[in-house]
């Protein structure tokens, strides 16, 4: 697929099938980070193999760690009890997580780092997280543009933390968390709203302490200071963020029926599970157990007449990664489907607002774009457009499942970038039945 200019999905027969959900991104990142912070073997099973967790892998060798491929998903980390002084700059790709979970985790350490990445992440903020680090006493210089990759790091001789975190982050909440391992205090962290609690999960799991306490809507977070990790063993459970893709077709392709297992059901994660529900959604969970310290199941989802509604905005945290094919699937609902509280979106890999706003009007579908909002009308869905995704790798896949119920096929640009988070994404569509095929 990486040779492929563009990729063209066009609306065909009914999908129908089981496939597995791949790895999670978020707990591959950290299992790999943590893996190289600790002392010993930590095995990993199940690791997402996508372009951002592989520059992910390749960063902790830099930093010391031993790091083996051992099959398809599994992984070995050795580590040494903390980060070494890398011999080159630490390129991150287009791996927004896995920069600023580094970046906590280096500045824990007496070395000097700069953190790079592509032209994509080089446009990402970063003062969300090195401001907090900096109070905490790493030191951060610019090479170039204020706030923005790449940056000079030197770490080590931290101090604790109290901090107020307005942002429902998690990468935020983990980078602090990271850094604080090795500070001489506590780090204390409240979350107004909560974010995904990945990060505090697998620090105990690797034997570090880490109390939570709730407070109100969101809740306190503390971690003494000095506190060293074990290798431990990782199965990483199937990510919901990549399962939805799949499941968003079976909901809108008449006569489907799709069905992902191993898929994580963290209270935290699945807020478009929720909202798809809301809407009218034919959602089916079997099989439910337990997976590498979180809930896992098997999701079916089967063709639905959806209605619009109004997300809360209180959720946007849980599926902030979501509202892009969210967005395509309110294109087939009777009525509108209002998303608003999500300016996050505009500082991810792209402005996914602005750009799902653009891509859905040239298909015909009635959008409006709000500062930190969009609000989709549903209804017939004509496609026939070539959308630029902005190197995207969300933006392409929810355009292409659009595709698959949209009444002329949809192009996609440059789908290479699908690989930062779905590799296979369309050998599994095709598994299906879907008609999506490289220009």
């Amino acid at each position: 697929m990486a040779a492929a200019s563009s990729l063209t999905a066009r609306p065909g027969a009914a999908l129908t099938g089981s496939v597995p959900a791949p790895g999670d991104k978020s707990v591959s990142h950290r299992a790999l980070i943590l893996g190289g912070m600790a002392t010993g073997v930590t095995e990993i099973e199940g690791l997402l193999e996508g372009e951002d967790i592989l520059a992910t892998a390749r960063a902790v060798a830099a930093f010391g760690a031993g790091v083996e491929r051992l099959g398809p998903g599994r992984w070995r980390v050795t580590g040494h009890g903390g980060f070494r002084q890398p011999d080159s700059v630490i390129d991150c790709g287009n791996a927004g997580t896995g920069v600023r979970l580094l970046m906590g985790a280096a500045a824990g350490y007496p070395i000097t780092v700069t953190f790079d990445g592509d032209a994509s992440l080089r446009k990402r903020p970063m003062k969300r997280v090195t401001g907090p680090l900096g109070d905490m006493g790493a030191r951060f210089e610019w090479q170039g543009e204020e706030d923005r990759l790449p940056l000079q790091l030197t770490g080590g001789a931290l101090k604790g933390l109290t901090f107020s975190q307005t942002v429902a982050s998690a990468q935020i909440k983990s980078a602090l968390l990271l850094a604080g391992l090795n500070a001489s205090g506590d780090a204390e962290i409240t979350e107004l709203e909560r974010s995904r609690d990945h990060t505090e999960r697998m620090l105990r799991a690797f034997g570090a302490e880490v109390q939570v306490a709730v407070q109100g809507e969101g809740w306190r977070i503390r971690l003494a200071g000095g506190q060293s990790l074990t290798g431990t063993a990782v199965s990483v459970p199937g990510d919901p963020s990549s399962a939805a893709f799949p499941l968003a077709a079976g909901l809108i392709v008449p006569g489907s029926a799709v069905t992902v297992e191993n898929v994580m059901l963290n209270p935290l994660r699945i807020g478009l599970f929720d909202t798809w529900r809301e809407m009218g959604a034919d959602l089916e969970i079997t099989n439910r157990r337990e997976s590498g310290g979180e809930a896992v199941g098997d999701i079916t989802a089967r063709h639905s007449a959806l209605t619009g509604v109004v997300v809360p905005e209180a959720r946007a945290a849980s599926m902030i990664d979501e509202y892009p094919i969210l967005a395509a699937t309110a294109a087939f609902a009777s009525g509108r489907t209002v998303m608003r509280g999500i300016g996050e979106m505009r500082v991810k890999e792209s402005d996914r607002i602005a750009l799902m706003a653009r891509g859905l009007a040239a298909c015909g579908v009635a959008v409006e774009e709000e500062p930190e909002g969009l609000i989709v009308t549903g209804g017939p869905v004509a496609g026939g457009a070539t959308i630029d995704t902005a190197h995207d790798h969300r933006i392409a896949m929810s355009h292409l499942v659009l595709g698959l119920a949209a009444q002329r096929p949809v192009t996609v640009r440059d789908p290479e970038m699908i690989a930062t988070s779905f590799p296979g994404f369309v050998a599994l569509m095709q598994g299906l039945g879907a008609d999506i095929e490289a220009g």
